[in-house]
């Protein structure tokens, strides 16, 4: 994996309309945290979000799929990536990065 300045610039510039996001590196990549909770990670150059039952179907609709931290092998994690059109959109990022954060707030610690 590898993670560019710019495109992380990026990103978190996207999402500067939510509030306190921050970046940390971590495994050539970075995680995307608020409140304390990781939401979502770049990876690549790639941004990906937390899904589960309730917002994975909204992903896959858009054509999104899994992070897969290992090409060579079947591995997937609970990421997928962010369509283009709700990239571009900082609203439309903040809302889908909104649904991913209640996924991690309703764990239990």
């Amino acid at each position: 994996m590898s993670l560019s300045a710019e495109y992380t610039a990026y990103v978190l510039d996207q999402l500067s309309g939510w509030g306190d996001v921050t970046a940390r590196r971590m495994f050539g990549g970075a995680g995307l945290y608020r409140d304390g909770k990781m939401f979502g990670l770049i990876a690549d150059d790639v941004v990906y979000l937390k899904v589960d039952d309730s917002n994975r179907e909204s992903f896959v609709a858009a054509g999104s799929g899994p992070f897969k931290p290992f090409p060579d092998k079947e591995t997937v994690m609970s990421y997928y990536d962010v369509p283009p059109d709700v990239l571009e959109c900082p609203d439309d990022f903040v809302e889908w990065s909104r649904r991913s954060l209640a996924i991690q707030q309703r764990k239990k610690k």
